[in-house]
């Protein structure tokens, strides 16, 4: 059997993938917020998961940050605490085994290829919209890296086509000012639409004509962000996960949008839905094996 487990910004989730790609066990537990928690959570969550099935697995990590090629210490993570660690080493002390670990992006991406949005489709951008914004990319099946291994960082590019309005755009927690993430986040758009992050969507349901505003403003922000995507990768499939994923008007919204900065005079690229919803991740994390 693989495991998979996906460290996110406030939940780790453990799966346990059969021989058929089928969960024979899942747990969500909370993401303590410091470096020597995570790796006592996900030692505990792998040693319990083995127990429980009674065998040794694989295990693949999924991190919402890139092992440095030079050094291979974590950097550009939201959670900031992993930062800086020999994660990879430390686990594999932890766990007494080899771990493989990538970035939760690709993890989905990868996922998302496989059997899920974008199963079938020769290239592939899965994107996570959720207290971070990332991406990773899949060309032909395989997840692409890239040199320095930040393909698919399109959460640290300045928002394109930034009004006056917007710019510079928000301080970022990288250093910089007017970052994707700090527009398109889920607290981003609690903060714009002034409500708590989970009320959003009932706020607009309310006839609240901020949170309207808000979700009209996030779209279209996105659409601008995915179309440089487009002009430079040219995708055939965007899969969208995280839990901004599940705001149903998007998958209009933004395809009405987004032809007006695409250089071409039609777009055929689809976006979807994650099919595996917010454990693209955890599965994609399995799959690294």
């Amino acid at each position: 059997m693989r495991i998979g487990v996906d460290v996110g910004g406030t939940k780790i989730e453990i799966v346990a993938l059969d021989q058929a790609g089928q969960p024979a066990l899942r747990r969500r537990v909370p993401t303590p917020r410091t470096y020597q928690g995570v790796i006592e959570t996900i030692g505990t969550l792998v040693t319990g998961a083995e127990a429980e099935l009674r065998r040794t697995c694989t295990v693949g990590i999924g991190i919402p940050g890139s092992l440095s090629p030079a050094n291979g210490l974590v950097r550009g993570a939201n959670s900031t605490w992993l930062n800086g660690g020999k994660l990879q080493q430390d686990l594999m002390s932890r766990l007494v085994r080899p771990a493989r670990i990538a970035n939760d992006a690709n993890c989905l991406a990868v996922s998302e290829a496989a059997d899920g949005a974008g199963a079938g489709a020769p290239t592939v951008f899965g994107v996570i919209l959720g207290t971070g914004v990332g991406a990773g990319i899949v060309i032909d099946g395989k997840p692409l890296e890239g040199a320095n291994r930040i393909a698919g960082e399109w959460g640290h590019n300045p928002l394109p086509w930034m009004t006056p309005q917007e710019a510079p755009g928000p301080h970022c927690w990288c250093g910089r000012h007017g970052c994707i993430e700090t527009f398109l986040c889920g607290a981003a758009l609690a903060a714009d639409a002034a409500v708590p992050d989970a009320a959003v969507l009932p706020a607009m349901a309310a006839h609240d004509v901020r949170a309207a505003a808000a979700l009209e403003r996030h779209a279209e922000r996105l659409a601008r962000a995915l179309a440089h995507v487009i002009n430079l990768l040219d995708p055939h499939v965007i899969v969208l996960g995280g839990g901004l994923s599940n705001m149903a008007h998007l998958y209009d919204q933004v395809p009405r949008l987004w032809g007006q900065w695409v250089f071409s005079d039609v777009v055929q690229t689809r976006l979807v839905r994650a099919r595996h919803g917010d454990s693209s991740g955890v599965f994609g994390a399995a799959r690294l094996w």
